[in-house]
């Protein structure tokens, strides 16, 4: 059993290696096609023609594009992302600078959608058709419907203008990362919570549980024990692909809450045509998104043996 997961495992990770190529395809050509040109962007209104050349050979721009791609390939693999035009500094200083601030953004608000995802889920399963039922349903329909900077606006109009409870944005403290990470996970929390919900649903009909419960077996030892484990196998697959989502999904919410992270640095780059900036942060979020989408899929291996193929 062991050699076969492993098997499985290895698979999918040299499966992964040609998605990663074409990622890297695919933010490098993307980055090239936003409007503007760069350098005249970068050099001002009032540079002359040889400021303007001289900042599109510092950018690379007067390379063919397939030499400006095997350089971005050669860099990548010595971890060199570049130097960031308007500050000069290196993209890797720029990016470990705002990273932590985002990874405990994303990781606050992953707890709160798996936590609460999970646990109202199994609550209106078991209580389906109920007052409790319908009201979840309805709040996650709102969590799924409203967009995230709305969602933000309206949390700050009442606990920060309105309560004065909780700082408006910015980060001043631990205080002021319980708003931007419960507006964050509103989405994942919702989708999170009508998985587990379904899931639950479909397999407190199975026959093996009308089994367990015509044996006797309390209501709790059959819904944790018996239903659970097998109705988490596809809401780990959705909150794993939610959790990698709620990092590209903090660009509007750190903007909405000036949480000083990558998507801030993001969104400042793209103004200013930092094209290395923009590279190091999109692949960043993009590998981030595959390497999750890959331990999901082999966690979901480990999970149901049946799906351990080939």
């Amino acid at each position: 059993m062991t050699g076969g997961f492993v098997g499985f495992a290895v698979r999918r990770i040299l499966a992964a290696v040609p998605t990663l190529f074409g990622v890297t395809l695919i933010v490098f050509f993307m980055v090239r096609m936003l409007p503007g040109d760069p350098a005249r962007l970068l050099a001002g209104l009032n540079a002359t023609e040889d400021e303007v050349s001289r900042i599109r050979v510092q950018l690379g721009l007067t390379r063919p594009v397939a030499v400006q791609y095997e350089i971005f390939i050669a860099n990548l693999v010595h971890g060199n992302l570049g130097r960031s035009v308007v500050t000069q500094a290196p993209v890797s200083y720029e990016i470990g600078t705002r990273l932590p601030a985002t990874a405990l953004l994303a990781a606050t608000a992953t707890v709160i959608s798996v936590v609460m995802g999970v646990a109202s889920g199994i609550v209106v399963s078991t209580r389906q058709y109920t007052a409790t039922d319908y009201l979840v349903t309805v709040l996650a329909l709102a969590g799924i419907s409203i967009p995230v900077f709305w969602g933000g606006l309206m949390l700050m109009v009442v606990f920060s203008v309105g309560l004065h409870l909780l700082p408006a944005g910015g980060d001043s403290g631990p205080s002021s990362l319980i708003l931007p990470s419960v507006a964050l996970s509103a989405f994942a929390l919702a989708t999170i919570e009508r998985q587990t919900r379904s899931s639950m649903l479909e397999t407190l009909h199975q026959d093996y549980i009308r089994t367990a419960r015509a044996k006797g077996l309390g209501g709790r030892i059959v819904v944790y024990r018996h239903a659970l484990r097998n109705a988490l196998i596809p809401v780990i697959t959705v909150a794993g692909l939610q959790s990698a989502t709620l990092l590209g999904g903090a660009i509007l919410t750190e903007r909405t809450f000036s949480w000083p992270g990558i998507g801030t640095l993001l969104v400042n780059a793209i103004q200013a045509r930092d094209y290395p900036i923009i590279q190091g942060v999109v692949l960043l979020f993009a590998v981030t998104f595959l390497v999750v989408n890959l331990v999901v899929d082999i966690l979901y291996g480990y999970i149901d043996p049946r799906i351990r193929y080939g």
